[in-house]
């Protein structure tokens, strides 16, 4: 007795005879028409780490202004989430209208310092000097100094630092030259343009000591974050290319006496140090014949910079270079993570531009040259020679 098999369809066929005449054609294809928001998108010229930097950053300078989100919330006196909300609204408002977004590049993603170099002894002097200041006005609890947006001496914090001087060479100091370029350069402080003793002036705090009506405003500012969060009031002096950067206890009253005291002690001195600052760095000055090697190194263990690309540290529009090159150093910024702690990234452009990366030691080195028949082997060569000059004893040794 045989038993009889399961039938299973495995296959079945359905004819329509009304589509046998038009056998490979298309008979029809669903669609749908949509219409386009005037904008166009480009995905590419987009970097995430610098949306992200940038983010980072306006967190960052309302942090410095407004304090961080646990310390307004948990303010014993009046904090609340209402209270987040109003801080918010009125930072944002006026701040987000200041970003500079087409502007932005790999200086976001670094949020870099540019340090002064100094011999020993002009360095000593300036050291000297704030910490006389420190010790002359129990008030100050840190001291900063810069000469020319370029930083001297801080006795903050590095990542304190880092949002102070971004504040202070993208926003505050700007907008003073831009005022005092309207308003003259005969000193405020003066009586008569022919009695003056030195060119000291405050730029937060009040426009002319002897005017006690115009005391002006000096922000506070939140700092500490790594130990204990402080708010102090931040006072702002500059003399001719210098600014002193003071950091007052917020107990202090800030009156028209406190002003007087510091103007008549800082002014003098200063104007002094200043010219021996100055002269310093003239002696030091080497004017090199235009090239087509540009290059940019961040410290990451100082959060030191320097760019020849970049023709001012406010990250204006001023670059030495195209967009399309600085977004391939962001690309290759990227990509540094394949590198592990050490290693290079060689790309060349259609327009003949080659980008190197470099990554050792927790510094970063990007070298940009624009030369059409050059090979690989004197690409290297050139990269090499510019760490020797420019680099050595800090950086691939």
């Amino acid at each position: 007795m045989t038993s009889k098999s399961e039938i299973i369809l495995e296959h079945f066929y359905i004819f329509n005879g009304t589509y046998a005449k038009k056998e490979g054609e298309i008979v029809g294809i669903p669609y749908i028409y949509k219409e386009g928001d005037g904008n166009k998108y480009q995905n590419d010229e987009v970097s995430s780490s610098i949306c992200q930097a940038i983010l980072k950053q306006t967190y960052m300078m309302f942090r410095l202004f407004m304090g961080s989100f646990e310390t307004i919330i948990n303010d014993p006196e009046c904090g609340s989430v209402m209270l987040l909300k109003l801080k918010l609204e009125h930072f944002y408002s006026r701040y987000l209208l200041s970003l500079k977004l087409n502007n932005s590049d790999i200086l976001d993603v670094f949020q870099g310092l540019q340090f002064l170099p100094l011999d020993k002894i002009t360095f000593l002097r300036v050291q000297c000097f704030m910490n006389l200041v420190e010790a002359m006005f129990t008030q100050i609890k840190y001291t900063a100094f810069l000469y020319n947006d370029q930083i001297v001496w801080s006795g903050l914090e590095p990542e304190d630092m880092q949002v102070v001087y971004n504040y202070l060479v993208s926003t505050l100091l700007p907008a003073h030259l831009e005022k005092e370029l309207h308003g003259g350069s005969i000193p405020r402080n003066s009586p008569s343009p022919f009695t003056t003793t030195h060119y000291g002036k405050f730029v937060t705090g009040p426009a002319n000591v002897n005017e006690p009506n115009l005391i002006g405003k000096s922000p506070k500012v939140f700092i500490n974050y790594s130990t204990k969060p402080v708010s102090l009031y931040l006072v702002v002096y500059r003399a001719l290319s210098a600014t002193i950067c003071l950091f007052v206890d917020k107990k202090t009253s800030l009156l028209i006496d406190f002003f007087k005291s510091l103007d008549n002690f800082l002014g003098p001195q200063l104007t002094t140090l200043v010219s021996s600052v100055a002269e310093q760095c003239s002696k030091h000055v080497i004017v090199t014949p235009e090239s087509c090697t540009k290059y940019l190194y961040f410290n990451k263990l100082n959060l030191a910079y320097k760019s020849t690309i970049h023709l001012d540290n406010r990250c204006c529009s001023n670059v030495l270079t195209t967009p399309e090159v600085l977004r391939i150093i962001a690309d290759i910024y990227n990509d540094r993570n394949r590198l592990n702690e050490a290693g290079e990234i060689i790309i060349k452009t259609i327009s003949d531009y080659w980008i190197v990366g470099k990554l050792s030691n927790l510094r970063e080195f990007f070298v940009i040259i624009q030369q059409k028949s050059a090979s690989i082997i004197e690409i290297d060569d050139e990269v090499k020679r510019l760490c020797e000059k420019q680099l050595k004893s800090i950086f691939f040794h």
